[in-house]
């Protein structure tokens, strides 16, 4: 009884084997000594003791936060897939994919979560559906059109912007210690079932996404928890179309994703985001550029009388461009954002200019092999009118007061790249 049953086993192994067209295991290593430094500087003048009764205040000059690390993921993002395919005939595929982030650095976070894509596939000559955890439309264009991947210092600042701007309410979806997962829509959303166009269009590719919020619904409304965030955050729904052929790709999207409500006061609050990006390869050189545009705003089933919060916009700029020299790739990128909080003009008042931001980067990237390459990259940003944006690092430095304005804030990385 024991021989057959083992040789039903092999046999039901050997079937699985023979129907699996295949398993790949996957990722990457990547690792850098990085460093940053934010400045912020007190801006309220000096005032000496005085007969018109003017408080005395002593400017307290600027205080610069900085710290080294050995970092990762400064090049490419580190991580650990599997990803495999079955042929089922007849041109149709099944699919998986599994891909979880790691901290090479420490070794904090491994195989927990397969928080970067988890997903299952079926495509054909239709195209394909894909559901579970993955990336959202609108992220796409931020990062294929930089020259640094959304990587490291290099990082432009329209995605620097958005990971903020459209994080979720407070409370937030939560799940758990793995914060990685439930913070925003931006770069990837959850509990989505995606449809993409199949690949032979002539050069066009497009993709639609809608992501569940998955949160309780209650028969009566009267019995709906009195708990913010707890009836549509988490809900998203974008897509994205484009057009790549020989140098040319050039790609618009949409999203918008419900980062906040409030059942009994009637609210809710979106983030909805527009994006146009483009890059030509011209042999020698390769340009990029993105004009993206994301505006945060309130929903109210009864709209107040005094009108409510305004939108606020945030508009973001991008260029950039990568250089082959010989086994290496010089890469720089320039880019600027924009925060548009729509108040009133006040004629007898002070009013507050827009908070902005430029920011500047450098890199260069030596290949050792297919798999392995040596990297560096410099990076500056200068923040006018109160925004705060850094290449990352510590935060800018602020007292109690709140006498402190962020101004700058540099970071460069010295790393190695390792793919398998």
């Amino acid at each position: 009884m024991k021989k057959s049953l083992v040789a039903l086993a092999a046999l039901a192994v050997a079937g699985v084997a023979s129907a699996q067209s295949s398993v790949t295991l996957f990722g990457v290593v990547d690792a850098s000594v990085s460093g940053y430094s934010n400045t912020a500087r007190d801006n309220r003048a000096t005032v000496f003791p005085n007969a018109f009764g003017i408080p005395v205040y002593l400017n307290q000059g600027s205080v610069k936060t900085s710290r080294r690390e050995l970092a990762n993921s400064a090049y490419n993002s580190s991580r650990l897939g599997f990803r495999g395919t079955e042929d089922l005939g007849g041109g149709l595929a099944a699919s998986f994919w599994l891909e979880a982030p790691i901290s090479n650095d420490d070794g904090s976070q491994g195989v927990a979560t397969f928080a970067r894509r988890s997903t299952v596939s079926l495509s054909g000559g239709f195209g394909e559906i894909r559901l579970g955890r993955d990336y959202t439309p609108t992220f796409w264009n931020d990062t294929v059109f930089d020259a640094f991947g959304t990587n490291g210092v290099g990082t432009n600042l329209i995605s620097t912007a958005n990971t903020g701007f459209g994080g979720f309410g407070t409370p937030a979806a939560s799940v758990g210690s793995f914060a990685n997962v439930g913070s925003s829509n931006y770069v990837r959303a959850s509990n989505t079932i995606g449809y993409f166009l199949p690949p032979n269009l002539g050069g066009f590719y497009g993709q639609f996404q809608y992501g569940m919020a998955e949160k309780t619904k209650y028969s009566s409304g009267i019995y709906t928890p009195d708990v913010a965030n707890s009836q549509r955050q988490g809900r998203y729904i974008g897509g994205r179309f484009g057009y790549a052929n020989g140098p040319l790709d050039v790609a618009l999207a949409y999203g918008s994703s419900t980062v906040g409500d409030n059942y009994y006061a009637g609210t809710t609050t979106k983030v909805n985001t527009l994006n146009l990006g483009a890059s030509y390869d011209f042999g020698p050189v390769k340009l990029f550029g993105e004009l993206s545009k994301a505006k945060n705003k309130i929903d109210y089933e009864v709209t107040p009388l005094l009108g409510g919060r305004p939108d606020i916009d945030l508009t973001g700029y991008l260029l950039g461009v990568t250089v082959p020299v010989g086994a290496g790739l010089i890469r720089a990128s320039w880019s600027h954002v924009k925060y548009d909080t729509n108040q009133p003009f006040k004629p007898f008042a002070v009013n507050n200019s827009d908070p902005k931001a430029n920011k500047i980067a450098l890199g260069y990237v030596h290949n050792l092999s297919k798999r392995t390459a040596l990297y560096a990259t410099i990076a500056r940003v200068s923040n006018k009118n109160g925004a705060g944006l850094t290449v990352g690092g510590p935060a800018f430095y602020n007292n109690a007061a709140g006498a402190f304005t962020p101004k700058s804030s540099t970071g460069y990385d010295f790393g190695i790249r390792h793919a398998f």
